[in-house]
């Protein structure tokens, strides 16, 4: 009888992506996925490293399993993703509870691992980066996804040593997977009624595999009939080439929605951070997409309370948030990332800092409220993904990624459907199917 896997995933959408290559990897070797921990015979923890306090949310967590499980037999525990290729071995050593650590460019190892480890009774560790083997491995596994959404992951890593953040260290340099190899990938989520691809790389914009780039995969994936929506995430200012901004001119399913992290609007910060760009740079790029195209809108990650940040530098944060009207961003305080440069400098004030967090959060949410106010009594564009949690009513998302609630029909899963706004909160959209327009079938 097949053994049960269960996946608690954290943080960013490529340890998404990851776990689900997980779930399609150990099915070969006889572990099917369950949604219910507590029958796992398995349970593996995908864990993410870019916050605050990320390593001991782990040893939290794998006190919960142990209560879990005090009076049933103990799984095989395997702590997996960034924490786990940061601390390695140290986990083995703190927390004899954890069987298996694996990084996130060892996944390709995972099943002779567990099966190793089964045989022997060994605790193993496997960080070592390479990237190549791995996505050589993972292109021999059917990807199983069959979501209306679904992630791809078309590069992996970063060389831009940012001195905040711990990436580098913990996915490891660049990589840019080759390009039929994605494609190949497109054409299996699509046969499996997958509508909308969102390419996925921790600097997703310095995709470059031979004379290919990102805009030739966007092109190309295109070119799949089924295939509706096309978005990508997370660019680097520094990436965004000619080429790329050329392609919102040209192709047709590529969404208008830019995510585009800036981090801070002050040139001194941004220098202090090694981010490689200016607000400058940064504006010729926004403004050569919207000549390009008047609907693109821009979402944004903002750092607040970096070191040496003082008020000049944080109003002018404000001020490019108030000339841009970002949608959709991301904002958080400035959090210490052990064996990174920022690590080392001192940190401001924490209450200045929440001061500041709470203003930039007040502006982005009053440029979301103004986005969702002008749709009031619109019709809009949405991709149904799915139904709501209590199976009443759909839930899909805007060209803008903003997020869509109306009745409707199960048979509409997967259709882009023209629905009427008749009310909205800060998140959130709620409307009607407009019934005199044409329904777009996916």
């Amino acid at each position: 009888m097949n053994q049960k896997i269960f996946i608690k995933t954290f943080g960013c959408q490529m340890n998404e992506y990851d776990s689900n290559r997980i779930y399609d990897s150990v099915k070969k070797i006889g572990y099917d996925k369950t949604e219910k921990y507590e029958e796992a015979n398995c349970y593996l923890l995908n864990t993410c490293h870019i916050r605050d306090k990320a390593k001991e949310k782990v040893y939290h967590e794998i006190g919960r399993v142990k209560k879990i499980f005090r009076q049933r037999k103990k799984p095989l525990v395997i702590v997996a993703g960034c924490v786990a290729q940061a601390e390695n071995n140290e986990m083995l050593k703190r927390e004899p509870y954890i069987d298996l650590v694996i990084g996130p460019q060892s996944y390709h190892k995972i099943n002779d691992t567990i099966l190793d480890y089964n045989k022997k009774r060994k605790k193993i560790e496997e960080t070592e980066f390479d990237a190549i083997s791995k996505f050589n491995y993972l292109k021999r596994i059917k990807n199983q996804a069959n979501g209306t959404s679904s992630f791809l992951t078309i590069q992996e890593g970063c060389d831009k040593f940012c001195h905040f953040c711990v990436v580098p260290y913990t996915r490891g340099p660049e990589y840019s997977r080759p390009f039929t190899q994605i494609i190949d990938e497109a054409k299996q989520l699509i046969d499996n009624g997958v509508k909308e691809l969102i390419l996925l790389g921790q600097n997703v914009n310095a995709y470059h595999y031979e004379n290919y780039k990102l805009s030739d995969l966007i092109f190309e994936i295109e070119k799949f009939t089924e295939l509706k929506r096309i978005r990508y995430t997370t660019s680097h200012p520094k990436d965004m080439t000619d080429d790329l901004i050329d392609v919102y001119k040209n192709s047709k399913k590529l969404m208008p929605l830019v995510h585009l992290p800036v981090q801070s609007g002050s040139d001194k910060i941004l220098k202090l951070m090694n981010r490689k760009h200016t607000i400058n740079e940064y504006l010729k790029v926004f403004e050569k997409l919207k000549e390009i195209n008047s609907r693109i809108e821009f979402s944004s990650d903002f750092i607040i309370g970096y070191p040496e940040e003082d008020h000049n530098d944080f109003e002018q944060t404000l001020n490019l948030i108030k000339k841009i009207k970002f949608i959709n961003s991301f904002s958080f305080i400035f959090s210490p990332r052990p064996g990174t440069i920022a690590a080392d400098q001192k940190s401001i004030d924490k209450e200045i800092s929440l001061m500041r967090l709470e203003k930039i959060q007040n502006e982005l949410y009053q440029n979301q409220m103004s986005m969702n106010k002008l749709l009031l009594n619109n019709d809009v564009d949405v991709l149904v993904e799915n139904l709501t949690d209590d199976k009443t009513k759909l839930f899909g998302r805007t060209e803008h990624m903003t997020p869509v609630i109306f009745e409707g029909k199960k048979e509409n899963i997967g259709k882009i459907i023209s629905v009427k706004i008749t009310h909205t909160n800060r998140s959130t959209l709620f409307g009607d199917i407009n019934v005199n327009s044409n329904q777009k079938v996916a």
